[in-house]
Parts: structure tokens; sequence; C-alpha cells
């Protein structure tokens, strides 16, 4: 079948180059116009092994244009052909360095990264940080990088996969005891079905278990899943009944087209019966005009994310989540945020059981092509700091589709390293030390008065390690509350103080990074205060009011003579004098004697609560000491006459 294609290819290029040396020495440029035309309508349609010869041939001729470079460039780099996309990168950069996009500048330093120029690449990508590097750009490119991956290498035992083909398997799933992992080594096919991507048969799903010693333990999956066209990354339920999976848009027998000729990915679900898989639908948020694919699900199999490169993407592909609602339906769309995703691409997500999204990028920084990165998304924040696992997982090709056993720590991934059977290979690992993920932790909360419960502003919060280093520090605002981050990987001590106040402080253990709400309520270090004193106003606290003709104590009373209370209790020596008063309404004896009964009600309820009657007294002052105008005689609102109707506790000795 390869050969095939290679004879009509060479017929073609042979063709292209008899109509050629026909030329005089100069060139023809409106010839070769024509021929890069049609590598152009190849690239197009992601056609790019074609593309890649014909460009080549024009290239070689002499008709050279930014265009041309960029296309066979990339052409070159999205075949994993990183020499050859480098020494085009370079030449266009070279030859047009007006007419580059960032993109190609990032595309160039990857591919030096791949082929170990790290010195190269980092000039590359100063340029591109030149150009683009504002706000989360800024952030994301470290000088130190290669020391961080380092940090984390070494803490994986990698080998082959034992059921690799001389073709391309990768885009392993945990299916039973086994996998499902998508290939090509179906060499049956007609040369009609082959991928002129990069001229390889077209991809099937297979199971395999992975203890077998059995010769036939891959194979293909049963039912209606294969078709002949791609398939690839799928994701099955625990119960193994339900399955996620990537397809070209191919359908009841059809093949379907964007505007422009290309047949994108979507995402397809199927059910298990009677050992088949049947009943294909596509899931509802597919569009025939951009691609859907590697599905996976949450472990509590609530969410799915996938990859996409929808509108509203970050990048050239971004991981997307959407919740499973059930009876086929699903929320909203979420893209998972520019701390993930990037301007290039993101793919082949996976999440472990403790919330670690570990997906593929070749924009984050790695050692070259698609590395393997790791960040932790336990509580829905997609915020979290996003680590290079390290070597010998990443290494200066791509390397992807990371999924790993939480129990065991056992997993597989797949790489186009060299030193494999076929073009992209399954690896398996064992994981000796956890990965070291930076956690970070949000803390907020309010500082407030213990007794009064009035907020208090200009409060000091400071984080504090285990070591009594002081790592951080705020001032809480207007309204009290504060905000705070702290390493959640550590145990750490918040603690808040004020002057004249005795500093308070909460441990918070190790954690998976899930915010924190930590209110403080200091106590006063002194009453500040004397004899003759009113509490209530040293310690900011509501007035005690009564009902009309009533002397009964009103719940929002309550909690007010609960705070003299805590007072009282935390101060023992203090005494206090209820002083409790009515408004004008009623002859002067009749409010005499109703404000002395609230001041006894007053002293009865702190003495039930616990506090000694020798440290109490009460006293009644009827309409004898107003608050404003309210006489007798004069008229006011109800409002008004309220705030007589009164206690207060005044400190005696």
């Amino acid at each position: 079948m390869l050969k095939r294609i290679l004879i009509l290819l060479i017929v073609f290029l042979g063709c292209l180059t008899n109509a050629m040396a026909q030329e005089p020495a100069k060139v023809n440029e409106k010839q070769q116009a024509k021929v890069k035309a049609k590598a152009d309508e190849r690239y197009d349609e992601y056609s790019f092994s074609p593309a890649i010869d014909i460009y080549k041939k024009v290239l070689d001729k002499g008709y050279v244009s930014s265009d041309l470079l960029k296309r066979l460039g990339n052409s070159y780099y999205f075949n994993a052909k990183y020499e050859e996309a480098a020494n085009v990168y370079k030449k266009l950069a070279e030859t047009y360095p007006d007419e580059i996009a960032p993109d190609y500048y990032f595309r160039y330093a990857q591919s030096l990264k791949t082929l170990g120029d790290y010195d190269g690449a980092s000039q590359v990508m100063a340029k591109f940080k030149e150009i683009t590097a504002t706000g989360d750009e800024a952030d994301r490119y470290n000088e130190d990088y290669l020391d961080k991956i380092e940090q984390n290498s070494g803490r994986y035992t990698v080998k082959p996969f034992g059921y690799n083909s001389k073709y391309s398997d990768f885009a392993a799933s945990f299916y039973e005891q086994g996998l499902i992992f998508s290939s090509d080594r179906d060499t049956g096919n007609l040369a009609r079905y082959r991928h002129t991507w990069n001229s390889r048969d077209f991809l099937d799903l297979y199971k395999v278990n992975a203890d077998s010693v059995s010769n036939n333990a891959v194979i293909k999956l049963e039912g209606e899943v294969n078709t002949r066209l791609h398939e690839s990354t799928s994701a099955v339920t625990k119960d193994g009944t339900t399955m996620y999976f990537t397809r070209n848009n191919f359908l009841d027998g059809k093949k379907y087209k964007d505007q422009e000729g290309v047949i994108r990915l979507k995402i397809y679900s199927a059910e298990l019966f009677n050992g088949e898989w049947t009943n294909i639908i596509e899931l509802p948020f597919n569009n025939d005009s951009y691609s859907v694919a590697h599905p996976v699900l949450s472990p509590d199999e609530k969410k799915l994310y996938f990859v996409s490169d929808m509108p509203g993407s970050v990048g050239e592909s971004d991981i997307f989540m959407t919740e499973i609602i059930g009876d086929g339906t699903y929320g909203p769309i979420i893209n998972l945020g520019k701390n993930i995703n990037t301007r290039a691409r993101e793919t082949f997500p996976f999440i472990t059981k403790d919330g670690v999204l570990y997906f593929s990028s070749d924009g984050h920084q790695g050692l070259g092509g698609l590395d393997v990165f790791a960040t932790k998304i336990t509580f829905g924040n997609f915020n979290e700091p996003v680590v290079n696992v390290g070597k010998p997982i990443n290494g200066n090709y791509d390397d992807f589709a990371f999924i790993m056993n939480n129990e065991t720590k056992e997993g597989y991934f797949s790489s186009n390293r060299t030193g494999g059977m076929g073009e992209d290979d399954i690896y398996e690992f064992v994981e000796s030390e956890p990965l070291v993920l930076d956690c970070i932790q949000d803390v907020t909360g309010t500082v407030r008065d213990r007794i009064s419960n009035e907020v208090l502003v200009g409060a000091t919060v400071k984080i504090i390690d285990e070591e009594n280093n002081e790592v951080s520090s705020t001032i809480t605002d207007s309204k009290g509350n504060y905000v705070l981050a702290l390493d959640c990987a550590k145990g750490n001590f918040v603690r808040a103080s004020r002057d004249g106040y005795v500093p308070a402080e909460e441990y918070l253990n190790k954690s998976y990074g899930k915010p924190r709400i930590v209110d403080f309520y200091l106590e006063r270090d002194v009453v500040t205060g004397g004899f003759g004193d009113d509490l209530a106003k040293l310690l900011q606290l509501s007035t005690i009011y009564f009902d009309l003709n009533k002397y009964n104590i009103r719940p929002d009373a309550e909690i007010e003579i609960q705070k003299v209370i805590v007072a009282m209790e935390k101060y023992p020596s203090l005494k206090i004098k209820v002083n409790s008063h009515t408004d004008s309404r009623g002859n002067d004896a009749y409010n005499l004697w109703l404000s002395q009964k609230r001041a006894q009600s007053t002293v009865n309820y702190m003495i039930s609560k616990g506090i000694s009657a020798d440290r109490l007294q009460g006293e009644g002052y009827g309409e004898t000491r107003l608050v404003n105008d309210c006489a007798n005689g004069i008229p006011c609102s109800r409002d008004k006459h309220q705030l007589n109707r009164r206690s207060e506790f005044i400190i005696f000795e």
C-alpha cells in the first residue's frame, strides 16, 4: 500500500521534474506557483506527507516565500520531523523576520529542544517572549525551567509495552484487567484507506489483557466502533458498559467534511451489548467545523474532559470540560483557562483518583515536542501550578497519553522517541516517588472582636511555616476581611493580631488545596475602661432594647447580654451595674417601676447563666435619663421612643 502511494508520488514528481527541465536557467515562477498551490491543497486537507514532498521540490527549484517556508516547516513539525522543521524555521526567521507570527518562533524553539539544542532554543524563545510575553505569557516562561524539570526527574522506571508493533501504537486507556489502545497495525486495509497526513493506515481500537501471555492477546474491539477511518483515545466507565471514543466525522457509513473539505474529529459514545460495542451516538457538542477529541472521565464519572480547537480556544488545541447530566445531555462547555491552555497544543488529558490532571503540551516549557505535565484540579480550581513530570517520561520527542493507577503506581504513556518498534510506541512505567506538585491554597476570612463581634480593620494576618518563619502577610480591609495563599504541600499556621488584642492562630495541615475560610475572634488583652464606664460601649456592643411596656429579654438583646457575660467570665474581677430606662410615655411612677423590672430581669438572666449575684447590681431610672428630646408632651416617632427603652452595663467597684 505504501509502495503504491510512493510510486504514484514518484510518477507525479517525475512529470514535475521533466516539466521544469524544459525551462531555461531562470526558474519559471508561474509554474512553480501552480505546483505550490497543489501542495497547499494537500496541506489544507491535513495531508502533510504529500505536501512535504511537493513543498520541498518547489523549494529545491528556487521558489521561496515566507508562506512556503511556514507550510513546509509546519508539515515537518506536525509529523514530528523536528530536525527538518528546525532547518526550515531557521531559514524562515533569517529570510523573513518581519513576516513571522510568534507561533513559528515557538515551534522553532520546540524543534531545537527536541534536538537537544537548549541554548539555541533559549535564544529563539527570547525572541518569542519579546513579541508575546505580557501577563500570563510572561509568567509562563522561566529561565530555570530545566532545573525544575531535573528536580522531578528520575522517579519512573520505564520499559517498552510488550504488545507494540512495527506500526503506530499509542493512547492506552484502562479497561477491565487490561487496556484499550489505538493502532494502525492492520495492514490488510486497501491503500485508499490510508491517511495522507503521514501515509500510514487508518487507526482502529484494540484491546489487550496486559498480563496475558497469549500470542493472540491483542484483538480489535468487537462491534460497530471501528470503521474505515480513524478511531482513537477511549474512556470506559467503571461498570464497563459505556465507552467514549474519538473518531473521524463518520457515522452510519457516511463521512462529513467541513467547508474546507477536512474530515474533523468527533467524540462518540458506545454501549456494550452481548460482548460487542454498539449503539454509536455522536455527542451533541461536536461540530463539523472543528475537532473534538481525546475524552477522559473524572474519577466520579460526573464530568467529561476533552480536547478541541473550537471557537474560543486559547491556542491550537485546548482542554475543555462538561458535566454529564444524563439522558444524552451535557452541561455548558468550560475551557480550563490560560493557566493550563497555551497558544500551542494541549492534548491527551487524564485525571487520577486524587484529582491530578496529567496532559501533554508543547506550550509549557519542556524538553522538546510534546511533554507530559501535571496540575491539581481537585476542587475545580484550574489555576494551580503546572509541573513537568521530568525524565524519563519526557524526552526530546513527543511524549503523550499518560495514564496511571493510583494504587499500584503503574501506568503507561506513548512516545515517538528513538529506539521504539514503530512510529509511536506505548511504554510501561512504575512511579517510585510521588510527583511533587506545587500546591497553592487560598485562605480567606474575617477578623473580629470576640466580645462585640465588630470587624477589626487593619488587623495583621500572617502565614507562618512549621519552622516559625513568616511566609506572607496582609492587612484586613474596611470590612475586616483578608485574602492569603499558602503552600498546601506543607503544614502552616495562619496567625491574626492587632494592637490591644491577644493574637490567635490556626494550624492548617497538608491538603489537596481546597480553599479554606478561617475566621478569627480576637480577645482584648485588657478591658480599657474604668469605674463608671459603660461596658457595652467599651466592647462596641449593640444597645439592649425593650418592647413598649415590656421587661422581658428580647432575642436580639439576649445575644448582646451573652457578650457581657463572656466578658465577665474572661475577667473574674469585673462587676457590673445594670441601669435600665424607659421612654416618656406613661406616668413617671409607672415608668420608674417598669425600668426597675427591666434592670432586675437583666440581672436575673445573667445570674441564670452563671454570673455570681454579688458581681451584679440593677437600678431603674424611669424616664429621667432620656437620650433625645422625646420628653412628655413632645411628639416623637416610634423609633425615637425605642432609643430610650434601654439598659446600660456600668462598671463598678
